[in-house]
């Protein structure tokens, strides 16, 4: 069960779809690799697996028509607006805000049935090349953790590599997001 997390996104709709995994199990999934990799990496910096759980819970006894991305697990940027979730851009000066409501994106995963894991890692209002911030610390690039993801999306990057998540959404601004997946190395053993 624990190489699901490492299938492409595409694939874990697919055995959510023809419900060969509930969104229960592969929550589950994904809340043991975030646990096994993440104070490593460093990628998630607002994660409660208790949530993820009751989150998971619902969507599956959610009656049909589903969404698209029903029971996907999926992470935001911490620049972003996600209700119920810090959204501190890795500054002191956003520290412990937590929006009352989702930004547009967010309204509309969660509309198609995504399933929030949680905020990730950035830098410090956005403004460097390498994921790192007085506030929540350096991410960690999941194939060598001497490198770096990159920025300012290298928390999004680094999860999705890991498979801590499915799939994300960062941004990019000033064409700062590196793949992870292209360094060499070895994924956290």
């Amino acid at each position: 069960m624990s190489e699901i997390v490492l299938a492409a996104a595409a694939r874990q709709l697919e055995l959510l779809g023809t419900r060969k995994i509930s969104v229960t199990e592969l929550a589950e999934a994904h809340i043991r690799q975030i646990e096994r990799l993440n104070p490593a990496l460093n990628a998630l910096v607002d994660f409660d697996p208790d949530r993820v759980r009751a989150q998971a819970k619902q969507l599956d006894v959610a009656p049909e028509p589903r969404g698209r991305l029903h029971g996907l697990p999926v992470t935001i940027k911490s620049s972003i607006a996600t209700a119920g979730y810090r959204c501190e851009i890795g500054s002191f000066l956003h520290e412990g805000e937590i929006p009352k409501e989702d930004a547009e994106i967010v309204s509309r995963l969660r509309a198609a049935g995504a399933l929030i894991l949680g905020t990730t890692n950035c830098p410090e209002l956005l403004m460097a090349y390498e994921t790192a911030n007085l506030l929540h610390g350096q991410t960690r690039n999941p194939w060598d953790l001497e490198r770096t993801p990159g920025g300012s999306s290298g928390g999004e990057s680094a999860a999705i590599a890991a498979g801590l998540s499915a799939a994300g959404f960062g941004s990019d601004s000033g064409g700062s997001v590196r793949v992870p997946a292209t360094l060499h190395g070895h994924l956290l053993a």
